[in-house]
């Protein structure tokens, strides 16, 4: 099955911050058949990591004091430095929240927001390398940014992250690229300026491959989620946008033959 390393300039990762992580470990691991393990040493604050087949496929910590937020996913972009992307993040009009940080013996971690808005954060793998499986069901399968600033985004992250793009539509209803890096498709960056509500920011989403959406959506309501936007067919997949029982949202999607 699909396992490959990470690519520089490529989502590599993602967690969960969570106001009740002991709340929502069922929730995932009774959805995608996920399983939990938490590192008890300290200095990780309680952080688990979400597996499948012994593979890493994301990231559950603790809402720390202070940190005003909580039930948040949390995309990761691959960095040979994170100290130097962050710097490079702040000349292209983006803001540094949180500068780079070692984590243990896991790798440095950078929070930026783009000059959009978005929130994403920055990854320099030592011994955690991100994800160990993407591309099937209960793995990542996509990740794009939804931005009130279309322009500004694309520019920061071809500056940033050596983006290049292929646009798949620029009209006022639809207008959407695709992020590649060498002969690799990473993301997307939609237009979402004209369609998001008034008061919700720029962000980060991101797809979990599942087998049939319609049987997962059930499985979230079942386990105490909730569903934000019902089933629909789009040419890229059968696709649905839930949240797990604190809050915290993600989307689903069926993996294309």
């Amino acid at each position: 099955m699909p396992d490959r390393p990470s690519l520089t300039g490529a989502p590599c990762w993602i967690d969960l911050t969570s106001s009740d992580p002991q709340q929502v470990i069922p929730f995932y691991t009774g959805l995608f058949g996920w399983r939990s393990d938490t590192n008890e040493d300290p200095q990780y604050g309680g952080y688990s990591i979400f597996s499948k087949n012994g593979k890493p496929i994301a990231g559950l910590g603790p809402q720390q004091q202070g940190n005003p937020y909580g039930n948040v996913w949390t995309t990761y972009i691959a960095s040979e430095d994170a100290e130097a992307t962050a710097a490079k993040a702040a000349e292209a009009g983006g803001q540094v929240m949180m500068p780079a940080m070692t984590v243990g013996d896991q790798g440095t971690m950078a929070i930026l927001g783009d000059p959009a808005g978005a929130v994403i954060g920055v990854w320099q793998a030592d011994r955690h390398g991100g994800f160990g499986l993407v591309d099937e069901p209960g793995a990542p399968v996509w990740h794009e940014t939804l931005s009130r600033n279309y322009a500004a985004a694309l520019s920061f992250y071809a500056d940033v992250f050596g983006w290049t793009y292929r646009t798949l539509g620029d009209t006022d209803e639809f207008r959407y690229s695709r992020a590649d890096l060498g002969d690799r498709t990473v993301a997307g960056v939609m237009d979402a300026d004209s369609f998001l509500p008034e008061g919700v920011p720029s962000f980060w989403q991101f797809y979990i491959g599942v087998d049939d959406t319609d049987a997962a959506v059930a499985k979230v309501t079942e386990l105490g989620g909730s569903v934000r936007r019902e089933p629909e067919d789009t040419p890229f997949g059968r696709l649905a946008s839930v949240a797990d029982p604190l809050g915290a949202t993600f989307q689903i999607t069926t993996l294309q033959s």
